[in-house]
Formats: C-alpha cells, structure tokens, sequence
C-alpha cells in the first residue's frame, strides 16, 4: 500500500533539485481542483479521485479526496459508491 509519509520526509529535497517541476504539479493540480469548473463539478471531479485513489491503495488519498467531495457538496453515501464502483473494477482487473 502506498504511502505519503516516506514521500513527504523527501518533499523539501524534491523542492530543492526540481523546483519547477514541484511549481508545475502544485499548479496542474490545483487547476484539475478548481472550485469554478466549466464541465463537472468540483464533488463529481474529487469522487473520481477517490475511485482512483481506491485503484492506487493510497490511503492518504481516500482520506483526503472523501474529506473534499464530502465538503464540496456529496455525500457520504456518494463517497461509499465511488469506493465500491472503483472495487468493482480492481477485483476484475
């Protein structure tokens, strides 16, 4: 299972020997986030994060992107069916 806690302890290196790629990630992702989207909605835009941190076993991921679909408008059971969905598609892979 993946795991951000090793990643993070490295986090200030990266920075450090590829400052502009670390720039163009935070930016790539915070354009993917934005609250004002013109296509899907911010809740349906994270519950596809979830289904794809489901498929990735990151635990800090499901974390997170439940938390921000859950406060950008879907619920709980919302969030359940994301999981199922992308455990449906892993255990058949």
């Amino acid at each position: 299972m993946h795991s951000h806690n090793e990643e993070a302890m490295f986090m200030s290196d990266i920075k450090e020997a590829v400052p502009e790629m670390v720039s163009a990630y935070f930016g790539f992702d915070k354009a993917v986030f934005n609250k004002n989207p013109d296509g899907l909605s911010l809740a349906t835009r994270e519950l596809i994060a979830v289904g794809v941190a489901v498929t990735t076993q990151c635990p800090y991921c499901i974390g997170d992107h439940a938390k921000r679909a859950v406060a950008a408008g879907a619920s709980k059971a919302d969030v359940a069916e994301a999981v199922m969905v992308a455990a449906a598609l892993r255990a058949a892979a």
